[in-house]
């Protein structure tokens, strides 16, 4: 495939921070994509939550489909705008890398807890753990990925105005340009996880029962969606599975109109700035992937309607506050009992602490419970009280 001038390319590629040999048959973000596949971080998203919680049943999303979901979409619209795909997807299966156990809950459980220490972002945690808690390489701890995926990882929301003291260390050693926007490549992972997570937690709450078709006649893209996906069914002969069929076209629908408003408008915006090399899109004083903005406005309402509608649905909320008391709690007791810890953390706490006392516990402690799945997240609390808040 012939890449836009404007997209990251090998001879324009700045490299690692540890200077490895490149591996024959593989371009750079081949091998980021390769190594973010066959991290822990990522093998245990199947068990980490994006609205419902794992037990809850076998159908709902988890944080690994979300970030499959994300990655196809993204693909799609970097292949067609001639940018570099392995790069995109690697950022896309990378994003929700550092992503607590029970999803938003947990991390509104950590932030708390951390709140004088730093504070927590599962955005921060996955540039953290793909430069830091990954150990799987003799030569160094992370992933060494490329400054490429890094940047995008980092800027994941935009540039960074604030950034936090670990990402600031990073970027004092290997900077990332923090002020600046990032690859188009990374921009389209972006919003691409804005898409999948806006029509596929539809599907899910349209699944649960927690949301109903006729909630969704009125929502800008989704409704008229749902009105030709209806006309359609009017010749369906599989009268057995009518609603399951519809729910599938709609979302189908949703998708395709975000993709295809989306690749139009980027389309439209590189057309517009004419950029010759990745360093134009970066130093563009705005982000050059883009809805149009009747599509802008439409994305805005469905982001509303699921915050009132399912995020904040009274199942939602109440399996939400279980696992939000969990991660705090369990927070608590090794904070104030570090000798419960699993050996190797203890010795990580105990190092942190000669370097920087009470805070290098704590933000073990948030490393150790971040990485754990749902699952395993409730069963530690169990072993420390012997009592289940989540019957």
């Amino acid at each position: 495939m012939n890449l836009a001038p404007y997209a990251v390319q090998e001879k324009t590629a700045r490299g690692r921070f540890y200077p490895e040999t490149e591996a024959q048959g593989r371009n750079p973000w081949q091998r980021d994509r390769d190594r973010v596949i066959h991290s822990t971080a990522f093998r245990v998203l199947q068990y980490k939550t994006q609205v419902f919680i794992n037990h809850e049943g076998d159908f709902f999303r988890t944080r690994l489909t979300h970030s499959l979901e994300v990655a196809q979409i993204a693909c799609s619209v970097a292949r067609a705008l001639k940018l570099n795909v392995d790069l995109t997807e690697c950022l896309a299966l990378a994003h929700d890398l550092g992503h607590s156990p029970f999803g938003h809950a947990g991390e509104r459980a950590l932030a708390k807890m951390m709140q004088d220490y730093n504070g927590f972002s599962h955005n921060d945690q996955s540039l953290r753990q793909v430069t830091l808690l990954e150990q799987q390489y003799i030569a160094f701890n992370g992933l060494n990925l490329t400054w490429e995926s890094l940047e995008g990882l980092a800027k994941h929301n935009g540039p960074v105005d604030n950034p936090d003291p670990y990402l600031e260390r990073i970027n004092r050693s290997y900077p990332l340009d923090l002020f600046n926007y990032a690859s188009a490549e990374a921009q389209i992972a972006s919003i691409s996880d804005d898409i999948a997570y806006h029509s596929h937690d539809l599907d899910d709450g349209l699944r649960a029962g927690l949301i109903e078709f006729k909630d969704l006649e009125d929502l800008p893209v989704v409704g008229e969606a749902l009105y030709e996906a209806r006309k359609q069914m009017e010749q369906c002969k599989f009268k057995d599975s009518l609603q399951k069929r519809l729910r599938y076209e709609v979302i189908r629908r949703v998708i395709d109109c975000l993709v295809r408003d989306l690749k139009k408008q980027t389309a439209d915006n590189l057309s517009g700035l004419n950029p010759k090399t990745p360093e134009d899109i970066r130093n563009c004083t705005y982000g050059i992937v883009q809805f149009s903005p009747k599509i802008m406005e439409g994305n805005q309402k469905i982001r509303k309607f699921l915050y009132q509608n399912l995020y904040s649905h009274w199942r939602v909320n109440r399996m939400s506050r279980k696992g939000e008391l969990l991660v705090q709690h369990l927070f608590e007791i090794l904070s104030e009992n570090v000798d419960l810890l699993p050996k190797k953390w203890q010795i990580r706490a105990l190092e942190a602490g000669k370097r920087k006392q009470k805070s290098g516990i704590l933000r073990v402690i948030t490393d150790y419970i971040a990485g754990m799945t749902d699952r395993y997240a409730i069963e530690e609390y169990q072993r420390l009280t012997d009592l289940s808040i989540l019957s």
